[in-house]
């Protein structure tokens, strides 16, 4: 079922993407060479909740961390842990911020030090192809818009589109209705209302779309090795367009 949020809960969601656009920022503040992906995490939680918020990853299904981060060819769900970053990797930060309640999800990859042009290339072509998606937000829309200019910016752009994974819901859940694939047919699918609140998130690989999950269950990275970067907003659906929530 596909909630349509109330001008209260929409009001309480500004607020948790708030909170979840500062601690993005501090986070990238702390991405230099030699620091693990463990103190990240350690650190992003303490922000996280100095600001009055709750990791919204933190034991959901399971998962070990506060955050996400995913290195190189990582795509999503990396484990913090031991690994320490280098000069030339690039990181996805993955973000969930709760805030009374509701949900707030929203990444961005960032560089490490000096990155390669290949790794330019594929973090700003992968924000690009979310923006490409974005105008076609409005009330009365098809959501197939949405993955269908998406896909065609990226595969222009000789990036591959993740498939296995998707854009979602956002709400009192982390994951509610409906699906927002990053790829398909212009016009199909279900028609957008306003007050409907989805997260965008674009998966794009320099190589093969192809991936894999890694033995912990969760890390999925790319099947040819190659980088992968992630770039995903909460958004809101009005009648006129949209309303970014998590911050720009």
């Amino acid at each position: 079922m596909i909630n349509i949020k109330t001008d209260k809960e929409i009001e309480l969601m500004k607020e948790a993407g708030h909170l979840n656009y500062m601690t993005r920022e501090y986070i990238k503040t702390l991405i230099v060479p030699g620091i693990t992906t463990g103190e990240i995490d350690r650190l992003a939680e303490e922000y996280i909740l100095s600001i009055g918020g709750i990791p919204g990853f933190k034991g959901y299904d399971g998962f070990p961390g506060s955050i996400c981060i995913s290195v190189n060819e990582e795509v999503v769900h990396g484990i913090p842990g031991n690994r320490v970053l280098k000069n030339g990797d690039i990181v996805s930060i993955d973000v969930g911020v709760v805030y009374k309640g509701y949900h707030s999800d929203a990444a961005e990859t960032v560089g490490v030090g000096d990155i390669s042009k290949q790794k330019e290339y594929l973090i700003r072509h992968t924000e690009a192809s979310f923006r490409m998606g974005l105008k076609e937000v409005k009330e009365g829309a098809k959501l197939g818009n949405i993955g269908a200019k998406i896909q065609g910016y990226a595969e222009k752009h000789g990036l591959g589109v993740v498939r296995e994974l998707v854009g979602h819901g956002v709400g009192r859940d982390l994951h509610e209705d409906p699906d927002v694939p990053n790829y398909g047919k212009y016009g199909t699918g279900i028609t957008l209302k306003a007050g409907m609140v989805i997260a965008i998130e674009p998966m794009l690989t320099s190589g093969k779309r192809n991936v894999r999950v890694l033995n912990n269950d969760w890390t999925i990275v790319t099947t040819d090795g190659l980088p992968s970067a992630h770039y995903e907003h909460t958004v809101l659906v009005t009648k006129d367009g949209y309303v970014i929530l998590t911050g720009e």
